[in-house]
């Protein structure tokens, strides 16, 4: 018997019970479905990770010193760009406070910063500039606004050169951020960012006890790291005053997590096109038995073995297929879907998700029709013959 033959009466088969063929696809549809939308959903997740974290720069270190009679002093600090495989560094430190203005006050993370801070995280400005040297050289009352703390005390964006008011002092507004919304790192919307060197008056934390720091090239990450490292054991005298980490290694560490969850999720959503295989085993058994006769006509008129195994297999593959593809249809819908809802994620089926996948809906089609078709086949014509 033909290949082409086969197929033709495959589809045929399917055609004539479309009701049976469809609730008999549906194991199949949902577990492609599963296994396709959870592996893709935790690529896109990772995807939008991967991007955050690099936006920060590869070349990205930060020092923690957490024995607060060990810190560092500005000029110790600036010095570190200065040694083998260092860039730049920029120290920073954090509190909290209520600003007041326009008759309105909103409590606010407030964050001393360098003019290099912005070389390691993203500030862009709606309006305005970023903080300068000469700022923080004369501890100039200066701040730039998170774009929702602009907001919540004005009404607008348009705020540059008005003063607000923090803990009884007046500070000249020279910036307002673009807005950013809520992400991976927090967000910015909710901060007033003022010269480091005055937020240490302000705050009233003399000393440096945390900053950035980036190797001079990506590739000299880890050397930049030990650099740090040794700096920070010879002035602090213990290596458990100070912790030290990049972005590359936190990268590394949220990769391997992610994608043994995704190992783990398509493994779980396997089992669900097993299932949709049974559906499959049981349904072809039930074929076999509605046309044993047909199975003892085709026999007594020569078809061998190996032809009426071909034929079982190949109808139970075409479910197998035609679920698969209608799974991975359904997936691109839903992908879609997702995708609009949330803006700051993408999220697509890539060639090879979807090609296992369809692969392995292919082997659940064989695999579980090899059973039936050996029955078939092994059916004697006379006895065939006689069913009614």
């Amino acid at each position: 018997m033909k290949i082409t033959q086969a197929f033709k009466m495959a589809i045929f088969s399917v055609l004539a019970n479309k009701m049976r063929s469809f609730l008999t696809m549906l194991g199949i549809i949902i577990g492609v479905m599963a296994v396709v939308l959870l592996v893709s959903i935790v690529q896109g997740a990772t995807g939008t990770i991967t991007e955050s974290l690099d936006s920060l720069g590869g070349s990205q270190i930060t020092v923690s010193i957490t024995n607060s009679k060990k810190k560092l002093s500005m000029g110790q600090v600036e010095s570190l760009s200065e040694l083998e495989n260092i860039g730049s560094t920029a120290p920073y430190v954090s509190g909290n406070g209520v600003t007041k203005a326009a008759g309105n006050s909103k409590d606010v993370t407030i964050t001393g910063i360098t003019a290099d801070y912005e070389k390691f995280t993203t500030m862009d400005l709606v309006s305005g500039r970023n903080i300068l040297p000469i700022d923080n050289e004369y501890r100039l009352n200066v701040c730039i606004l998170g774009n929702g703390v602009a907001t919540d005390l004005f009404g607008n964006t348009d705020v540059v050169g008005s003063q607000i008011r923090l803990s009884g002092r007046d500070y000249v507004v020279v910036g307002v951020l673009e807005e950013e919304g809520a992400n991976l790192m927090n967000t910015q919307d909710s901060v007033v960012y003022i010269p480091f060197t005055t937020a240490q008056r302000f705050l009233k934390s003399p000393g440096v006890t945390s900053f950035y720091a980036s190797s001079d090239s990506a590739d000299h990450i880890d050397a930049a790291q030990e650099t740090l490292e040794n700096y920070l054991l010879e002035s602090t005298g213990n290596e458990d005053y100070y912790t030290v980490f990049n972005m590359a290694t936190i990268q590394d560490s949220i990769n391997t997590v992610l994608n043994t969850l995704s190992l783990m999720l398509a493994g779980i959503a396997g089992i669900s096109l097993v299932v949709g295989g049974i559906g499959i085993m049981n349904i072809m058994l039930v074929s076999v038995t509605e046309r044993t006769k047909e199975i003892g006509i085709r026999k007594a008129i020569g078809a061998q073995k190996s032809d009426i195994i071909t034929q079982f297999l190949i109808e139970s593959v075409t479910l197998s297929v035609i679920g698969g593809l209608i799974g991975l249809l359904l997936c691109m819908l839903i992908l879609w879907l997702l995708t609009q809802a949330l803006a700051d994620y993408t999220f697509t089926i890539s060639i090879s998700v979807g090609s296992i996948a369809l692969a392995f809906s292919i082997a659940v089609g064989l695999i579980f029709g090899i059973y039936p078709a050996n029955k078939a086949a092994k059916l004697k014509p006379i006895d065939a013959l006689r069913s009614e």
